[in-house]
């Protein structure tokens, strides 16, 4: 008797196993993250209207996710609706999208995050697709790049997002076509090791130029993006956050490519010391005097700044280099998604 129960409870068990393994068959996602653990990140701030529709969509996509949502203020009720549609719920005072991820990244362990928007833009059955390109490339960071008509993504915000996408492309070179898309799927290496320095919806540029800084295999896929839900708002102000935008990637430039950034400066005062100079040099050389003093003062000072913004170029990228290793060696530490049974 107890031999034919044990004979009956492999029979399932082995059952079980085929219909698992056809399971990952029909779902290569589902093979993909079948040990490793994934986290979706939901930073919100006024989304009662969309976000239990997210958070549904997002655990019929991914089961086995462990859905978060961090409620940044929200004077409506998006903390009681995330509860109610079953999401690990938490509050961060501090106000801005850059500061609810970082303390997202720092809070959460996982192998793998999704980070997404609680507008019901993103479309959540695309996670799965964006995971299995991550393990099977083997890459730290896809990003869900936005296809969507003017009622899902305005003129002025595609203008926007064009034109910072050429910005970066100058600055830091290739690697991405829509910088500021708010769907992405990291790596567990990658988000440890990505130190958090913006506030608000520059985030996503300071996510990508870490990837391009310290060369990072990322990927992109082009993804649907959708109107947002009646009663739902945009959050994103285009002038003041574009401006917010623009020095941020200013910043990191100068952070990360310093002595180009000094480098241009200390030109810039080297032509205009010229132009201020050359008339002076001009008549000193036919009449052997320098009428105009001031100005022979001025252009000598507009040089030694010149000189001293290569100097200082020198001295920063130096400091930039050691950085970068030091960023580097802290990625080198943590395991590769790939690599993880």
């Amino acid at each position: 008797m107890t031999s034919a129960s044990t004979q009956s409870g492999v029979t399932v068990l082995s059952k079980l196993d085929r219909v698992r393994d056809e399971i990952g068959d029909l779902f290569p996602q589902s093979a993909m993250v079948r040990n490793r653990s994934i986290a979706v990140l939901l930073p919100c701030y006024n989304e009662e209207a969309a976000i239990a529709s997210v958070i549904e969509g997002f655990q019929r996509a991914l089961p086995g996710a462990r859905i978060y949502v961090y409620d940044n203020n929200s004077t409506d009720g998006t903390y009681d609706a995330a509860a109610a549609a079953g999401a690990i719920v938490r509050r961060e005072m501090l106000q801005g999208k850059g500061n609810v991820v970082r303390r997202m990244l720092a809070d959460i362990d996982a192998d793998i995050y999704i980070l997404a928007d609680g507008d019901a833009t993103y479309d959540p059955t695309a996670a799965g697709a964006l995971i299995e390109a991550l393990v099977t490339r083997n890459l730290d960071m896809m990003v869900g790049t936005r296809n969507g008509g003017d009622g899902a993504f305005p003129r002025g915000h595609r203008f926007g997002n064009q034109l910072f996408n050429r910005i970066m492309t100058h600055m830091f070179g290739n690697g991405f076509t829509d910088i500021l898309s708010g769907y992405r799927v990291l790596s567990r290496r990658f988000a440890k090791s990505f130190p958090v320095t913006s506030s608000g919806f520059e985030i996503e540029a300071e996510l990508s130029v870490h990837a391009l800084d310290l060369k990072i295999a990322t990927g992109e896929m082009p993804l649907p993006y959708a109107t947002r839900p009646e009663g739902s708002q945009s959050k994103l102000r285009t002038y003041r956050d574009g401006t917010r935008i623009l020095l941020t990637l200013i910043k990191l430039y100068k952070e990360t490519r310093p002595l180009r950034f000094f480098s241009a400066i200390g030109a810039m005062l080297l032509i205009i010391c010229a132009g201020l100079g050359a008339p002076l040099i001009v008549t000193y050389l036919e009449t052997g005097l320098v009428p105009r003093f001031p100005t022979a003062i001025l252009a000598a000072a507009i040089a030694q700044l010149g000189f001293l913004s290569f100097a200082i170029g020198f001295v920063l990228e130096a400091i930039a280099q050691g950085r970068r290793e030091a960023k580097r060696m802290r990625y080198l530490d943590l395991d590769a998604v790939a690599n993880k049974p």
